[in-house]
């Protein structure tokens, strides 16, 4: 990486280098998402040469996506860093910004698909391995692209400890001017450490990100199974090898748009404080998409399923990182992205398995379809339930603070009384005692 400007900004530059930032993450996606997509045009290749079911093979594609999300390993060292850049560089044009980074994936995947094909055909696919092997090892370039930014906020943490007084001022003085108190730095360092760590991590507590992360499961489990099974379920319902791989294409560039489409809208006024319901509607719609896939079974029909299948997934991918960055700020991007991904490993590792055993059990993808689309559609209901509880809750509050935030109710008991005030701040009521005495007596 490019070494760090040494000033500290008051905030993202939402330009300048950042829109440098932007293509390399830009190119990231295309040599991880897009080549990991396009492995399930090998799917058959696989099945046919190791003389496989369909939940053996599967493991080969989610295994790489599971260790892509859970390890520091392989794809997983450039696809999390690269896409958190992306958010400390920009705020107000944050979802634009990553409509472009995200497209990578749609874009790689258009032009891949068939080139993959023709390369099977051509080298089989263990030559089609290697010249993608090859073509993976860009991600060095991207790398070269990626410049730390240093912002004011990501030195709050470190201000706030040592704003707690967990060493005395006095102490502190004493650590700075003798080499005596040597392992009362160490200790002081430790805690500062383990301050800073629990700080970086709290989020993990808040409501809004608890609810997020369960639904993040059950939107992975069901987007996994399609980009692995539907080249064979082409296939199977009697669509050529070309037009199978033209169906992945026609994901990838209608992904694009989505991408493009809803960071741009999402950025505008109007929609900006709707992201949570523009993504939970995303999500939904892939949902919908998945459980009427059983019943198309020509290529002119699977035609516009891979239209609006691969809009509406670009559009939540897209929103993924804007989501979470608005659930648990700018600061703790980084981490929580993490977490966000990590969340994908398990059910990106399961559900290809478990969707090929339910093909070999029943002899037919519908209920490994169904059981996506149920996933995915759960997933958005999830959110949407929890964002109408919280704005109940909200006017719950706001008119219970309405009612009480003009009025005294003074009961006279005594020399004593209660003020009972209600103050509307972060939808907090707060109840004060008063002493009265001497007013009532003038």
């Amino acid at each position: 990486m490019a070494s760090p400007r040494s000033a500290q900004r008051a905030g993202p530059p939402d330009g300048g280098w950042g829109w440098m930032i932007v293509a390399g993450c830009f190119l990231v996606t295309i040599c991880t998402r897009a080549v990991t997509r396009c492995i399930s045009i090998f799917f058959v290749e696989f099945q046919t040469y190791f003389g496989q079911d369909y939940a053996r093979t599967a493991w080969i594609h989610s295994i790489v996506d599971c260790a892509t999300m859970l390890c520091g390993l392989g794809f997983a060292l450039c696809y999390s860093p690269a896409i958190a850049m992306v958010g400390k560089y920009f705020n107000k044009r944050k979802a634009l910004a990553y409509g472009i980074a995200m497209s990578g994936s749609g874009i790689g995947t258009f032009i891949l698909a068939p080139v993959v094909q023709l390369l099977i055909e051509q080298f089989s696919w263990r030559g089609a391995l290697l010249i993608l092997g090859g073509f993976v090892l860009n991600l060095c370039v991207c790398g070269a692209l990626m410049r730390p930014i240093a912002l004011k906020e990501d030195r709050k943490t470190a201000s706030e400890f040592l704003e707690q007084d967990y060493v005395p001022k006095a102490q502190k003085r004493d650590l700075k001017r003798t080499s005596i108190c040597s392992p009362l730095i160490k200790v002081w360092s430790h805690e500062c450490l383990c301050y800073c760590s629990w700080k970086e991590y709290n989020f993990l507590l808040m409501p809004g990100f608890m609810v997020l992360a369960v639904s993040v499961l059950f939107m992975a489990y069901g987007c996994s199974p399609l980009f692995v099974y539907l080249v064979p379920y082409a296939l199977s319902v009697g669509v050529s090898h070309h037009q199978a791989a033209f169906l992945m294409s026609i994901l990838g560039v209608i992904d694009i748009i989505g991408n493009i489409t809803f960071g741009w809208l999402t950025d505008r006024r109007c929609l900006k404080k709707h992201r949570h319901f523009c993504y939970l509607f995303a999500v939904g719609m892939d949902g919908l998409c998945c459980l009427f896939l059983p019943v198309l079974q020509n290529f002119p029909l699977l035609v516009p399923f891979s239209f609006t299948f691969g809009y509406f997934d670009g559009a939540y991918v897209t929103l993924i990182p804007v989501i979470t960055a608005d659930v648990v700020g700018t600061s703790s991007l980084s981490s929580a992205l993490g977490v966000v991904y990590f969340l994908h490993a398990i059910p990106y590792l399961v559900s290809p398995p478990v969707a090929g055993w339910l093909v070999d059990t029943t002899g037919s993808y519908t209920a490994s379809f169904l059981l996506c689309g149920f996933s995915m559609v759960f997933s958005s209901m999830l959110l949407c339930f929890a964002n109408l509880a919280k704005k109940i809750k909200r006017t719950h509050l706001l008119s219970l603070t309405n009612d009480m935030g003009t009025k005294q109710h003074i009961w006279t008991n005594g020399a004593i009384a209660y003020s009972v005030t209600a103050e509307l701040d972060q939808k907090d009521v707060q109840f004060l005692a008063v002493d009265i005495n001497s007013y009532s007596n003038r």
